[in-house]
């Protein structure tokens, strides 16, 4: 038997004026579009903002439906809507903030597990790593790449 260690890199800030300039700038755009999410079952608004690498943002938050399988979450939405108007643009920089009733989330959200393939295939997609940033009034977490989120990722080597 072989035991293999797997080790992540966390960037922990205590509050947003830590960040550089360009990441506090994304990171309110997340917290900003949260306003806009449809969450009328859990009350959970998410906004996500992608900072493309040809300096365009795209915004995006959770559409929640009474069927619960067919919402999206905030990140997809984001994710899918740049890959398909801007298809040969790298998403550079994901900024993920949330909301229950109106305030700031106390820990950083993590985005869920469909959200971390996709972010994963994208990475594999364009060959870039994405830094991520998530919001929580305790502390903003920023890693370096999708194997820091999921690091054992189903990709197109394992067909």
């Amino acid at each position: 038997m072989k035991t293999t260690e797997i080790r992540i890199i966390v960037h922990e800030y205590q509050n947003i004026d830590e960040l550089t300039e360009n990441d506090q700038n994304l990171l309110h755009e997340a917290r900003r579009i949260t306003e806009f999410a449809y969450a009328p079952y859990s009350g959970f608004h998410v906004g996500a903002a992608i900072l493309l690498g040809n300096g365009i943002i795209i915004k995006g938050n959770n559409q929640e439906n009474s069927a619960y399988p067919s919402g999206l979450c905030a990140e997809r939405v984001a994710l899918f809507y740049a890959n398909a108007n801007y298809p040969d643009s790298e998403v550079k920089t994901i900024a993920i903030s949330a909301a229950k009733n109106g305030v700031l989330v106390n820990e950083p959200v993590k985005p869920c597990g469909s959200c971390r393939q996709a972010l994963a295939e994208t990475e594999v997609r364009f060959e870039t790593p994405i830094r991520i940033i998530l919001d929580g009034q305790t502390s903003i977490m920023v890693l370096n790449g999708m194997k820091s989120l999921l690091p054992l990722s189903f990709s197109k080597k394992d067909l």
